[in-house]
């Protein structure tokens, strides 16, 4: 089963994804930057799920570094920092897909089931 985990400081959003996810995928969560780093360095995931805004570290600081290690799995950045520019700043820091907030789970669901397969 594939690992995927979710990184986001907001307990009811990250359940959400998590309730999305759980039944397809192996999903582990992290409630913010430092303990995503934590685990990104001690577990291969298949897929992470960064929150752009996060606490201690935000996602694109997570990702620079998780680049910065050789890391090459593949992220998705969630957030509410919608704007072209965002996206941009996120793929040029390293993240391979862009999802903003508001999403609906189905979306988020299959986009998922596209990176996995792919």
């Amino acid at each position: 089963m594939k690992k995927i985990l979710i990184a986001d400081d907001e307990d009811i959003l990250r359940m959400l994804i998590v309730d999305t996810l759980e039944d397809d995928f192996e999903v582990e969560e992290a409630e913010d930057g430092k303990e995503a780093l934590k685990k990104i360095r001690n577990t291969d995931y298949d897929l992470i799920v960064l929150d752009y805004m996060m606490p201690y570290y935000t996602g694109l600081e997570v990702l620079e570094k998780i680049r910065k290690d050789q890391n090459s799995t593949k992220v998705l950045m969630l957030t509410a920092k919608a704007q072209d520019s965002d996206r941009q700043i996120a793929i040029q820091k390293g993240a391979d897909y862009f999802m903003p907030k508001p999403f609906s789970p189905m979306e988020l669901l299959t986009l998922v089931e596209n990176i996995l397969i792919s």
